[in-house]
């Protein structure tokens, strides 16, 4: 499979995800975090799909479409290993939705570059939230649940936080 093929499949998989991710949570209270803006294609989708809800976006280097631009307050820069606990200690475990949209693009490098991450997303992470990623995150509280109709296993994860 080409590159554009796979990344077809990952773009057609990743909106299935969302979408449905959006619709288990909508009777759900909680927060809705997105690690990793980049251009803002998938925080522009969320805010489509869940628009009374609070987003609040982390990246690094921010430079996203300026279409894509999360609000003044929703937007919270710089390296996320130090603005996650921050953000924890502030907020708790608020979220209903997290979106782990953070890669290289080479899963063997990801386990190792952010190896520290699923520690922090599951600080965030309310009892029986959705928790979806690009990459497999390895925490005791994160269990592994069915993915959607269509996403096949290995391109997307999802998976609920427990106690």
């Amino acid at each position: 499979m080409s590159r554009l093929d796979s990344f077809i499949r990952r773009l057609e998989a990743q909106r299935r995800m969302l979408d449905w991710a959006a619709a288990s949570i909508m009777d759900r209270p909680g927060l809705v975090l997105e690690l990793g803006l980049g251009n803002g294609r998938t925080y522009d989708h969320l805010r489509e799909i869940l628009p009374e809800r609070d987003i609040h976006v982390f990246e690094r280097d921010v430079s996203p479409n300026p279409a894509s631009m999360p609000p003044a307050g929703m937007l919270v820069a710089g390296d996320m290993a130090m603005t996650l606990p921050a953000f924890a200690a502030r907020h708790g475990r608020s979220a209903a939705l997290v979106h782990v949209d953070v890669t290289t693009g080479v899963p063997e490098r990801d386990r190792i570059l952010f190896a520290w991450l699923p520690e922090h997303v599951a600080a965030l992470a309310a009892p029986d939230a959705l928790v979806l990623s690009g990459w497999e995150l390895d925490h005791a509280a994160l269990v592994a649940v069915p993915l959607p109709e269509g996403v096949p296993a290995g391109r997307y994860y999802a998976y609920r936080r427990v106690c």
